[in-house]
């Protein structure tokens, strides 16, 4: 069995930091297209922007869609978002084994759960003596350092 250092809470914060600036900056690129493609500006006064109610939820929910997507096919290709590789960090199944993308796509869906009330899911990381938050309960996931001091970890 190998041993490993958990990935603690706030180099996980920072990591997660950097993925959801690289998912704004695609969202921003989105909505330009969109706004291009569809030859809608962005409303500005209260009653073009409640008219504008659908688009909004229609973005939104794109917006969910490309999280599950981003995070499903990093985790599940190499383990590592570019927020994580740049920190050092690497999500591995309980087991030890790499991930997968089945078990990726369930951790992305916990990271929906996680954050429904009060983003306690993902506070729990820094009370939890295994830094794991819900999102890696569900998905019987650990984070994990690859980089730096020596590692630790024994199997509960």
């Amino acid at each position: 069995m190998n041993n490993y250092t958990y990935g603690g809470f706030w180099r996980r914060s920072v990591a997660f930091m950097i993925d959801k600036c690289i998912l704004f900056v695609i969202s921003i690129l989105l909505m330009a297209s969109g706004s291009f493609i569809t030859g809608a500006s962005i409303p500005l006064d209260p009653d073009e922007i409640a008219a504008a109610g659908p688009i909004f939820m229609a973005y939104y929910g794109t917006m969910i869609v490309l999280n599950i997507v981003y995070f499903t096919y990093f985790h599940g290709a190499t383990g590592q978002t570019p927020g994580k590789m740049a920190l050092g960090l690497k999500v591995i199944q309980q087991t030890g084994a790499p991930m997968t993308f089945g078990v990726a796509f369930l951790r992305s869906i916990g990271y929906i759960i996680s954050g429904l009330i009060l983003d306690l899911g993902f506070a729990w990381i820094a009370f939890d003596g295994r830094k794991r938050g819900w999102h890696d309960m569900i998905a019987s996931t650990y984070v994990i350092r690859t980089t730096g001091e020596k590692e630790y970890f024994t199997e509960p």
